[in-house]
């Protein structure tokens, strides 16, 4: 696949897809992609500016994944998981099965490696964070998702957290957690959510 600049495009190239849209293999090859582009039914998604607490907000539960890991489990920011031939979203945060890191310049893991994905909403993502993703992650079976949401007029963090149905395929809600997130899966969990006014 070529690259091409957009339309009335001024200053740089832009990629342009193919008519009937990438698979990840050409996402994946495509130069000079904004940072954290995804895939979605085969068409490039930038992603925009982030608002300031969409910046530190990862980093609590991230750290907090770190702390009590296990073994067999890896945490990642930020990395490209295949669903399908043609999407390939970028979650905030993600825990993998240990086996499937091979490398640290890793670029890309399938679904089936994935046991959580984590999405902080912003406002630029609101609808793909709350509908498109979790729906195509459960259908990749993923087992585990949060919703990272930010409420009140403080901005306070507060997680979503949905399992998935595996006779349904869709993820039901097993707990909204505002100032600490206690849980015992995919494994033991304890994460002071409060913690980002210190950040």
């Amino acid at each position: 696949m070529t690259a091409e600049p957009l339309p009335g495009a001024s200053t740089g190239r832009w990629p342009m897809p193919p008519q009937d849209g990438c698979t990840v293999d050409d996402f994946l090859s495509l130069p000079d992609l904004p940072p954290h582009t995804e895939l979605v039914d085969g068409s490039p998604v930038f992603v925009g500016p982030q608002r300031n607490l969409h910046a530190p907000t990862p980093y609590l539960p991230e750290h907090g994944l770190r702390a009590t890991v296990p073994e067999h489990y890896r945490v990642r920011r930020e990395t490209v998981v295949v669903l399908t031939d043609r999407t390939a979203p970028e979650p905030d945060l993600c825990v993998l099965r240990a086996g499937a890191v091979r490398s640290r310049r890793q670029a890309r893991f399938e679904a089936e490696d994935v046991v959580l994905a984590v999405e902080v909403v912003s406002p630029e993502s609101e609808e793909r964070d709350r509908d498109t993703k979790p729906h195509k992650y459960a259908r990749a079976g993923i087992p585990h998702f949060w919703r990272v949401e930010m409420t009140g007029e403080n901005d306070d963090p507060v997680v979503c957290v949905h399992e998935l149905d595996t006779v349904t395929g869709s993820y039901g809600v097993t707990g909204i957690h505002h100032d600490r997130l206690r849980l015992t899966v995919p494994y033991d969990v304890d994460i002071d959510l409060a913690a980002i006014d210190h950040m």
